[in-house]
């Protein structure tokens, strides 16, 4: 009877501190995961926004209205990179001597300034080779990672201001169940009750069509 009243205190205490440490050791495995997941998020919606600020540059400030019309601009489209040859000194500039010179008629005094050799060409480069590492896949960008397929939520709003000026804002958006998927469900039902009280969004976002933030993301 000893011998089966102290087994049952061994288990009971290895119940214990199996309990203790699941409750130590449950959050922190949790927030690890979450980081490691978050920095794959924030690393693709940093592509996204990249795509985005190229796009308006030749859209007249306009953005990108879908993933899919992003994408194929990445893959397709081409950006004015200018080739420069030779710089202005600064006497040079100080006398008021601009890259504009040629243009509006001022190179009559090429030789007295000695810019022979001062060029400036512009060349047209692929959008992909220009703004991402060799090998991106601009196909993924659509896709929230350890979302399993889910993708990406983006909004884009053109609209006027009182004053008549253009207004283009832009957000695009992973939700914490989609990328925390599998991971401790009251953890994320306790992110997203702390995000509430705070007025925040619950998940990863960048850019905003309420408020202009210039396409910053909500962990900056």
């Amino acid at each position: 009877m000893k011998t089966v009243f102290n087994i049952v205190l061994v288990l009971c205490a290895a119940a214990l501190i199996y309990i203790c440490y699941t409750s130590i050791m449950g959050p922190i495995n949790f927030e690890n995961a979450k980081k490691e997941r978050e920095k794959a998020v924030i690393a693709r919606l940093i592509d996204i926004r990249k795509a985005q600020q190229e796009y308006r540059s030749l859209h007249r400030g306009m953005y990108a209205p879908k993933l899919d019309t992003l994408i194929d601009f990445v893959k397709n489209q081409k950006l004015p990179f200018v080739m420069k040859m030779g710089m202005l000194t600064d006497k040079q500039l100080e006398d008021g001597l601009t890259e504009k010179a040629k243009k509006t008629g001022r190179y009559d005094e090429v030789k007295k300034w000695g810019l022979e050799n001062f060029k400036r060409d512009t060349m047209w480069v692929a959008v992909l080779d220009t703004i991402y590492p060799k090998g991106f896949n601009a196909d993924s960008m659509k896709y929230i990672p350890h979302g399993n397929g889910a993708q990406f939520e983006m909004n884009v709003k053109n609209d006027t201001a009182k004053s008549g000026a253009p207004v283009y804002l832009f957000e695009v958006k992973a939700p914490y169940e989609t990328y925390l998927s599998g991971l401790d469900k009251q953890e994320i039902i306790n992110l997203k009750d702390l995000d509430s009280k705070l007025g925040k969004y619950s998940g990863l976002m960048v850019g905003s069509i309420d408020t202009p933030n210039n396409g910053a993301g909500n962990w900056e």
